[in-house]
């Protein structure tokens, strides 16, 4: 078995390249990956973004959102998060097959404390009866690969934050997550281990893994990223996970209700996006203006459903004439929260 430690804590760079290594490079030996990331949210290939996603929370605090290529629910992940990522041949492993991958990790995790961790259900992994790694597999050229995460000592509280949308009614077409209870790793590991920092922690995964006392007796076993590779994986990048149409076109139909009562009336907004973009606005309401509201609907129809391009999308318009007396700004915010 080769390995490989992507240096990137960017997650869509981290998940070019892991898309590369399994599409474009030839092992003849399995491929285990190892990487970490600051704050973002990977969704799943076949989920819905703005249903999954506290969108508003998410672009205030700067936290990357990307799509991958296999299916599952969302993930927030977080520098306190190790991800991994096994690549083999399809012949040789039952697709599916989630145990096969990771009994490896949950045997390491027993050597270091850990001793309650389990494979449960499809592709999870508990310990104490709470889940701390999902996982999720893809198979395409003749390769297969089940990628994960091992949530060490993840910010616990940001996750509500991101994952949870707030309080919009919605019919969507998208598959959902589950919402499972979570916990970290880290207070589960023996003492010697629970001050482990993701780095640490991976390298110890790493011995247990190839069976070695150390790093340096595998050193020969690392595959390093070539500047060719690196060309490859940033066009694999911007053509796939830091493109919008990837991230967020790719979301089903659905639709939201956006309702609020303001000192001049109510506006109840029903709003119908595909592929991340509006595609019927209808506006129901008891206030008052002196211009039919069906030329706000008109103006947001094929629109890009985020604050940037709805602003645009009205600033040609004078919204007092719709909806008199209500902020133009206020109006803004009921739809895109």
């Amino acid at each position: 078995m080769y390995y490989v430690i992507m240096p990137s804590h960017d997650i869509r760079e981290n998940l070019a390249t892991e898309q590369y290594l399994m599409n474009q490079k030839h092992f003849d030996e399995p491929l285990l990956l190892f990487y970490y990331e600051a704050p973002s949210v990977i969704i799943g290939r076949n989920q819905n973004a703005q249903e999954e996603l506290n969108l508003d929370y998410i672009e205030q605090h700067n936290v990357v959102v990307t799509r991958r290529t296999s299916g599952g629910g969302a993930v927030y992940h977080d520098l306190g998060n190790l991800c991994f990522s096994f690549v083999v041949d399809s012949d040789s492993e039952e697709f599916g097959d989630f145990k096969s991958f990771t009994q490896p990790i949950v045997d390491a995790l027993h050597s270091m404390g850990a001793t309650t961790a389990e494979v449960s259900g499809r592709n999870d992994i508990l310990v104490d009866g709470r889940k701390f790694s999902g996982s999720a597999m893809y198979s395409r050229n003749g390769k297969t690969f089940c990628h994960g995460t091992l949530m060490l000592n993840v910010d616990m509280s940001e996750v509500p934050k991101v994952l949870n949308v707030p309080a919009d009614k919605i019919a969507s077409k998208g598959i959902q997550s589950v919402r499972s209870r979570v916990t970290n790793l880290r207070p589960y590991l023996d003492a010697q281990y629970q001050q482990l920092e993701v780095p640490e922690f991976r390298d110890i995964l790493l011995t247990r893994l190839f069976g070695v006392d150390s790093v340096d007796a595998i050193k020969d076993r690392e595959y390093h990223i070539t500047a060719a590779d690196q060309v490859a994986i940033d066009q694999i990048n911007a053509e796939v996970f830091s493109n919008w149409d990837w991230n967020f076109g790719k979301s089903p139909e659905y639709t939201t209700q956006k309702r609020k009562h303001f000192d001049m009336g109510t506006i109840d907004a029903r709003l119908t996006t595909d592929g991340g973009k509006l595609t019927n606005v209808k506006f129901y309401g008891d206030f008052f203006g002196p211009k039919d509201v069906q030329a706000v609907a008109d103006a947001l129809a094929g629109v890009i459903f985020d604050r940037d391009h709805i602003e645009a999308a009205l600033a040609p318009l004078d919204l007092n004439e719709y909806f008199t007396g209500i902020p133009t700004a206020a109006i803004i915010d009921l739809l895109v929260s």
